[in-house]
C-alpha cells in the first residue's frame, strides 16, 4: 500500500485562467524559439501553446533529436521552422534570431536554466540594453479565480540589491498594467511592518516604497509588509495597520529568491495554484518552463510571453 500523500500538498488540478488566455489571444501570435528543442516535454509545451494560438514555433537544436522527440509525442513538424544549432550553440542561435527580428520570444527547452540565462542575459548576447536589470515575474492564480498575484523575483535574482528590486517591481507594475490593472497595488514582503535596522530588508522595503511614490506613480506601493498584512485585510485591521494594499494586492515584491521561491512553491503545491512566468527586461520575453511544470503552467507562461512580446 502506498503511503498517504503529504498532508500539505494540494490535490486540486490547476487551471490556466480564462482571462489570461483571452488577453493573450488579442495579441499578435509570437514566433517562439525553443532552445534545445530535442526533448519530448519542452516540445510538448510548445505544441500546446501553438495549438492554442499562443505561439508560432521555431525549433532550435539538434535536428535529429528534434525529429525523434516530435515523433515520440506524435507531432508532425514538417511545416515548422528548424534551426540546426546543437548543444551550446542553441541559445546563441535563438538570441541571433531575436536580434534579427525573427523571434518574438525565447523558451527554455532541454537545457539547464543557468546555462540558458548565461547565454541570453549578458550584454554580449545583444538582448539587453546597457544598465537594464532583468527580473522574473510569476503570474499566480488560485483555483476558481482569474485574478492574479504577480510575484517577483522568485526565479532569477538570487540576493538582489535595492536597485535590482526596484527594477523587478517596475517590471511587475508594467505587466499588471498590460493585464488590465489600471493602478496596481504592491506589497513589499518583509518579516514585519516595522522598520528595524537589525532586519535590513525592512529598511530596504521602506526605501523602495518611498522611491516608488515618484518613480511609479501609476502604482500603490507599501512596505515593509509581513505576509499576513499583504494577504489579509482582517489581519491589517487587527494590527491597526492602515493600508490600501492589504487583502487587495496585485503584486508581491520579495527580498530574495529563497523567500520568493518558497512562496511560489507553497502556492502551487499547497494551494493548487496555476503559475506562469516570464523574464522581463530583454528585447524579447524569456520563458523558463521546466520539466516539473504542469500543462496549465506552461500554457500560462506562453500566454504571458505573447502579452509581453506584443508590448515591445
Amino acid at each position: 500500500m502506498s503511503p498517504d500523500p503529504f498532508p500539505f500538498l494540494s490535490a486540486i488540478e490547476p487551471h490556466c485562467p480564462d482571462r489570461l488566455l483571452a488577453t493573450a489571444r488579442r495579441c499578435p501570435v509570437p514566433r517562439v524559439a525553443l532552445v534545445n528543442a530535442g526533448a519530448a516535454i519542452p516540445l510538448e509545451g510548445l505544441r500546446e501553446a501553438a495549438d492554442l494560438g499562443l505561439a508560432v514555433p521555431i525549433l532550435v537544436g539538434d535536428p535529429v533529436k528534434i525529429r525523434a522527440a516530435a515523433a515520440e509525442i506524435g507531432w508532425d513538424i514538417a511545416g515548422v521552422r528548424m534551426i540546426d544549432a546543437p548543444q551550446e550553440a542553441a541559445a546563441p542561435a535563438a538570441a541571433a534570431l531575436a536580434r534579427a527580428g525573427e523571434a518574438d520570444a525565447i523558451m527554455k527547452g532541454q537545457i539547464h536554466s543557468s546555462t540558458f540565462l548565461k547565454a541570453l542575459l549578458p550584454a554580449a548576447a545583444g538582448l539587453r540594453a546597457p544598465g537594464t536589470r532583468c527580473g522574473h515575474v510569476f503570474h499566480i492564480t488560485a483555483p476558481g479565480s482569474d485574478r492574479p498575484l504577480l510575484l517577483t523575483d522568485a526565479a532569477l535574482n538570487v540576493d538582489p540589491d535595492v536597485a535590482t528590486r526596484q527594477a523587478c517591481l517596475a517590471h511587475a507594475v508594467r505587466l499588471a498594467r498590460l493585464l488590465g490593472v489600471e493602478r496596481p497595488r504592491a506589497g513589499i514582503l518583509a518579516p514585519t511592518e516595522d522598520k528595524l535596522p537589525s532586519v535590513p530588508n525592512t529598511m530596504e522595503a521602506a526605501e523602495i516604497a518611498l522611491w516608488a511614490r515618484t518613480a511609479l506613480p501609476e502604482a500603490i506601493v507599501e512596505g515593509p509588509m509581513a505576509l499576513d498584512l499583504i494577504f489579509s485585510r482582517q489581519a491589517a485591521e487587527a494590527k491597526g495597520y492602515v493600508s490600501q494594499v492589504s487583502g487587495d494586492a496585485d503584486i508581491m515584491l520579495t527580498p530574495n529568491i529563497t523567500a520568493g521561491n518558497a512562496v511560489f512553491k507553497l502556492m502551487v503545491l499547497g494551494m493548487g495554484c496555476c503559475a506562469g512566468g516570464v523574464v522581463m527586461g530583454c528585447a524579447v520575453p524569456l520563458l523558463l518552463t521546466s520539466r516539473a511544470q504542469r500543462s496549465p503552467d506552461r500554457i500560462a507562461s506562453a500566454a504571458l510571453g505573447a502579452i509581453v512580446a506584443a508590448a515591445k
